[in-house]
């Protein structure tokens, strides 16, 4: 009786405000933080927005009218694959277990995986989130290699292509740098993907744009784009959405974020006036495909520093990008005659590579916890310089050997009078009218 008492006097008793809405013992054994998986969710958005619309628009603005939808059907066709792709083995390679060469396969399809578990990378939110997160940088990387081949690459020499680069490019390096592989072991910084992303990108492109050949009339016809206002919108998003890359790249809603953010905002626009700036000396007109050129080179090469930097730094590294990048897209392109469709390697390899150096360079201890050159540690230069070695050589060599491969099984081109006739048509059967 005593005990029955006791506990009717318990339900009879009050109950207060503080009790009826205290946070579950569960969120609190896990640690997951409302504020952080808020903001990690609009970042994870962001992200997808940058594939879909964004560099859909952006690539796409850039062809010829005959070969719009085939450009954008690249873009939707590696998030489609890239998702699932992710999702059964990709994020468990690169996430789970810390192997110097790659991860364990025991996340594979998400097994074992709990609604309020977390992953050690990421202890504040839950890591459904942070693999979702993730995925959208591998979707957006594979999306990026399509843009040196734009014009003439057989579509489903492109779905082979990408499946194969994601494996073999994409996982390995993400694990080496951000899954406890040995570059990040090395003490290489990569904040948002300048090595993982854009040069693995650049390089990937750049061999593929010189095996596939140049396109029919590159040299000798206008192959001019077809909308540089689709460009424009896309690049918009494209700069909005890097506030979630760089910004998401902290993997909480703090200062670091924001700071990151402040960095990559000022990077772009110091970039984009730069290369309209040199266009205009030189030309005499700064033009609107120079200066969405300069933002992007600008957002590029402040990927890997973002989380490592001062705001005015960003300046610096935006106008460095604006001016190197140009001469990589010019000069360089015209010393060795290759036809690097929408210069993923002029903007995107050139810039990450450079991004990264400069990463040594101004790397704050006050704001990433490492001091760079700059503050008195020029060995972070030289483990940002083999970081950029190891990233090159292996994207450069494994999509070479994929390229031949997939050659093996299908046509990795089009055909002469399928290119004169767009992609569009041959290789979707519709068109714009």
């Amino acid at each position: 009786m005593g005990a029955l008492s006791s506990r009717a006097a318990k339900l009879a008793a009050p109950i207060s405000l503080a009790t009826l809405f205290a946070t579950p013992a569960l969120a609190q054994t896990t640690g997951i933080n409302a504020a952080d998986t808020a903001w990690m969710i609009v970042a994870t958005a962001l992200v997808l927005m940058m594939t879909i619309p964004g560099l859909a628009l952006f690539y796409s603005g850039m062809v010829r009218k005959k070969n719009v939808l085939a450009t954008m059907a690249q873009s939707l066709a590696a998030v489609a694959i890239i998702s699932i792709l992710w999702v059964a083995f990709g994020y468990s390679l690169v996430f789970v277990g810390d192997g110097p060469w790659l991860g364990t396969l025991d996340r594979w399809f998400l097994a074992g995986m709990t609604m309020d578990g977390v992953n050690p990378a990421a202890k504040t939110i839950p890591e459904v989130l942070f693999m979702l997160y993730q995925m959208t940088f591998a979707i957006i990387t594979v999306a990026l290699v399509a843009g040196s081949v734009a014009d003439r690459m057989r579509f489903s020499a492109y779905l082979l292509f990408s499946i194969g680069w994601f494996m073999f490019v994409y996982i390995p390096l993400a694990h080496w740098v951000w899954g406890g592989g040995f570059l990040g072991a090395a003490g290489v910084l990569d904040f948002a993907g300048g090595l993982v992303v854009h040069l693995s990108a650049g390089a990937g492109g750049l061999v593929a744009a010189v095996v596939m050949g140049r396109r029919h009339g590159y040299g000798t016809e206008n192959l001019s784009p077809f909308d540089l206002s689709l460009a424009v919108v896309g690049t918009g998003l494209l700069w909005v959405g890097w506030f979630g890359f760089n910004g998401g790249s902290a993997l909480a809603a703090n200062s670091r974020a924001v700071m990151a953010i402040t960095a990559t905002h000022l990077a772009a626009c110091a970039g984009a006036l730069t290369w309209g700036a040199v266009e205009w000396s030189i030309q005499r007109k700064p033009s609107v495909l120079g200066m969405i050129s300069g933002a992007v080179a600008g957002l590029g090469t402040i990927t890997p520093a973002s989380g490592f930097v001062a705001p005015w730094h960003g300046i610096v590294i935006g106008v460095v990008a604006g001016l190197i990048c140009f001469w990589a897209c010019t000069t360089v392109k015209r010393r060795f005659n290759y036809d690097d469709s929408l210069d993923v390697f002029g903007v995107h390899g050139v810039g990450g590579m450079t991004g990264i150096l400069l990463a040594g360079v101004f790397a704050a201890g006050s704001i990433g916890g490492t001091s760079g050159l700059i503050e008195g540690n020029p060995q972070l230069l030289l483990i940002q310089l083999y970081g950029v070695a190891v990233t090159l050589a292996w994207s450069a060599g494994v999509t070479y050997v994929l390229l031949k491969l997939v050659s093996v099984f299908v046509p990795l081109r089009v055909s002469l009078q399928q290119e004169m006739e767009g992609l569009d048509i041959s290789q979707h059967g519709e068109a714009l009218q």
